[in-house]
């Protein structure tokens, strides 16, 4: 690894794994659009993660033959794990990153650089979903990107477009308060990033980019949505269960939180509700199978939906409502019983419904049945949640403390208050 010395204003980089086919032409490209075209110091790290072809020599090279351009070596994969070396001990004022294959056009690098210079930004993405991008890539991976990116700002409550375009920077300050608290090493380390960020009230930038896809791409979508699901799911428990110290930092900093610090509006509380809706009702018809055959129709219906509405008040408590703490905890649950036990003689009296109508129904049947029964229970679960367990409920009015004192009048030639003139 090459050591550095001296102010340098940009560094960007470039992790790698694998990627001896495309590093020098790439690297080459990079560096003679930033000697043209960033008047500023730069340089460029080349992050190898554990490669196994050529890549590490390829990049020795480079850095040999190149000025401002030097290398690190990793024993493990993972892009987030390259980022977080590489930024960790940089000097540099801001830290950005691109794709090997610099799919993303370069003439975004400065808009994307120039708003962590100059203090009016403290993260920068290159954004693919914006009217005013270009992108061109295929159906599927479209699809994707704007399936997971929906998913984001659904469940984490996110108000940034693109979490995984490779086209991103922040300050030097603001990766120094962030990056120990981001535990994910590959794919997911970029909406974690971005995720406490915005919960930390750092202001993101974003810049609509021009971006082709690479259809050489190696990328396993299946293994990194698994994976990505996994991150969203634990990032959220964290976040619900303030494990993550986001106020501080945000209160450190001197600024609000950027998040959802009041509870979900409306919609979003329907969108959530949805997603924990399918959820349960999906495990609701697994569990009916499984216990059906143990103890008879009526007694796999009853345990299945105890099981899940509990788990389904749990999960609507903080996710779908925003209700976090202990606080009410047992009372919540024991609504959300009073809840399901009507929830439960809709389903049961459309199993009584339906066997008084076919005698000899199949399993099938019934399950086709109770899902229509539990998709009305749930509608109705989500009004008793919202408008009775989970309300808001209005502070109570201070005590008073005695008359007060009314004011002497004034003179009509007095001038008034600033605060009267706002009042």
């Amino acid at each position: 690894m090459t050591s550095w010395s001296g102010r340098t204003d940009v560094e960007i980089v470039v992790p790698v794994h694998d990627e001896e086919r495309v590093l020098q032409e790439s690297i080459w490209r990079l560096h003679r659009y930033l000697s043209l075209h960033l008047p500023m110091e730069w340089r460029i790290t080349i992050v190898d993660n554990a490669s196994t072809d050529g890549t590490l020599a390829i990049a020795e090279g480079l850095a040999g033959s190149l000025s401002d351009v030097r290398v690190m070596r990793l024993d493990r994969k993972g892009r987030g794990l390259a980022l977080k070396a590489a930024w960790g001990e940089s000097t540099a004022q801001v830290l950005a990153y691109l794709d090997v294959d610099l799919s993303t056009d370069l003439d975004g690098l400065a808009p994307l650089i120039a708003p962590l210079l100059s203090g009016h930004s403290d993260v920068a993405i290159g954004t693919r979903l914006t009217r005013t991008s270009r992108v061109v890539r295929g159906t599927k991976r479209e699809f994707i990107s704007r399936s997971y990116n929906g998913i984001v700002r659904t469940v984490l409550s996110t108000s940034f477009t693109d979490a995984q375009c490779g086209f991103k920077a922040i300050t030097r300050e603001a990766a120094q308060r962030l990056l120990p608290l981001v535990q994910d090493d590959g794919w997911f380390f970029d909406t974690e990033l971005l995720v406490l960020a915005e919960r930390s009230g750092l202001r993101i930038h974003e810049v609509p980019v021009d971006w082709t896809d690479d259809p050489d791409s190696r990328v396993d979508i299946r293994r990194t949505a698994v994976e990505d699901l996994k991150g969203i799911w634990r990032l959220l428990n964290d976040l619900g269960r303030h494990r993550l110290p986001v106020e501080a930092i945000a209160e450190e900093l001197g600024r609000g939180p950027i998040g959802p610090t009041a509870p979900p509006r409306f919609g979003a509380q329907v969108r959530r509700f949805a997603v924990v809706g399918v959820l349960s009702t999906i495990a609701f018809a697994l569990l009916f199978l499984v216990l059906r055959p143990l103890f008879g129709e009526q007694a796999a219906n009853f345990l299945a939906l105890l099981v899940t509405a509990i788990a389904n008040t749990g999960v609507n408590r903080w996710f779908t409502f925003g209700v976090t703490g202990r606080v009410g905890a047992v009372r919540h649950q024991a609504q959300g019983l009073v809840v399901f036990a009507l929830a439960w003689s809709i389903t049961s009296g459309s199993l009584v419904a339906l066997h008084a109508a076919m005698p000899h129904a199949s399993a099938a049947e019934e399950i086709l049945v109770l899902t229509a029964a539990n998709l009305l229970a749930t509608v109705l679960r989500f009004v008793l949640l919202r408008a009775w367990v989970f309300r808001a409920r209005r502070a109570a009015p201070e005590p008073r403390r005695g008359r007060a004192r009314r004011p002497a009048p004034r003179a009509a030639t007095d001038h008034p208050e600033p605060m009267e003139i706002a009042q």
